[in-house]
């Protein structure tokens, strides 16, 4: 049964500059306020947007713990998340509000596995390597032996969270001749990993000794904090790498480091790191690191379509219906 009308043009707040086909229609349909400086916002401003608004639209950058909910005006009753992550957001502080949270699943899919698939490409060539040697004007011209690296055809790709963005990395990893294995809560259909030509495992230890390259793609949440930690980067063969454009957090990175400097992993490829835009000054220093700046996910298109979706979760909810992605309980 829908609830009763919320108001027809809420006052919403959005935390971060979006692209401006986003704002402008926000601004049109809504009682929009935006923060067009870019900046993060610190606790202050959002304990204030909070007290102040029908709807919040924060990011990934915005830390919405359960003193900021707790302290919400009676008027917020929705987070309609610019983003499909939700684990910097108190769902449970949130849900005892009686708050609803939405997020915005699968628009972004294509463009982090396009980004995963270069990263899986970038490292074993080292193409950044590659790349800073001809800019530094040292390249002496074509060598049998220069700037070797390693072909990707023919090796294992283990992945860690076979949801929407797991898939499309297997899809994109077949092509180029990989082998797929894969390590989830729940085993995929038949008809899927035959598509995918997938075998999965069970026991994710058992699939990181076998694997010629990991990558990570499973949410943050507290089952996959630190999921990758060093008794598992120990589990790994010398020549892996390791790559990340999930979440960091996911990955320890301390452990990481050490493997790397000890020569106990071939390399790794980051676009996520547990304390960004903080970047521990010893993976800087490691030339087999290609280190990006959370790009994943950085389209023009992505980047509206995911606007156009937190629109259509805020109009829907305005119009006293339950969003299309409320985030319900038990989500991961």
């Amino acid at each position: 049964m829908a609830s009763a009308p919320r108001p027809a043009r809420p006052r919403i707040v959005v935390t971060r500059r979006l692209p401006d086909p986003v704002i402008e229609r926000m601004q049109a349909l809504f009682d929009a306020i935006v923060n067009q400086d870019d900046r993060v916002m610190n606790r202050d401003a959002l304990a204030a947007a909070m007290a102040d608004c029908d709807v919040l639209v924060p990011s990934v950058t915005d830390t919405i713990d359960a003193e900021l909910v707790a302290g919400a005006g009676d008027r917020l009753r929705l987070i309609a998340n610019y983003g499909a992550g939700v684990n910097h957001i108190d769902l449970r502080a949130a849900r005892a509000r009686g708050i609803i949270v939405t997020n915005t699943p699968g628009v972004l899919t294509e463009d982090t596995a396009d980004m995963t698939m270069a990263l899986i490409l970038s490292v074993p060539r080292r193409l950044a390597e590659g790349e800073k040697l001809v800019r530094s004007g040292q390249w002496e011209g074509w060598s049998p032996c220069a700037m070797l690296g390693h072909r990707i055809g023919g090796k294992a790709l283990g992945i860690v969270g076979m949801g929407r963005i797991g898939q499309a990395v297997a899809a994109r990893a077949r092509a180029f001749g990989l082998a797929i294995h894969y390590h989830n809560r729940n085993r995929l259909p038949a008809v899927v990993e035959n598509r995918l030509d997938a075998a999965w495992h069970a026991d994710l230890d058992e699939m990181l000794r076998s694997i010629d390259i990991l990558t990570i793609h499973t949410p943050r949440n507290p089952d996959s904090e630190n999921l990758i930690d060093r008794r598992r980067i120990g589990l790994l063969r010398p020549h892996v790498y390791v790559i990340n454009a999930s979440r960091g957090g996911i990955l320890d990175e301390d452990a990481l480091v050490e493997a790397l400097e000890q020569g106990r992993l071939a390399g790794a490829g980051l676009d996520v790191w547990k304390h960004e835009p903080a970047i521990d000054p010893r993976l800087l220093a490691l030339p087999n690191v290609v280190m990006t700046p959370h790009m994943g996910s950085a389209t023009f298109e992505g980047r509206i379509a995911t606007g156009e979706k937190v629109i259509t979760n805020i109009r829907v909810w305005a119009d006293g219906h339950r969003p299309p992605d409320q985030v319900l309980e038990g989500w991961a």
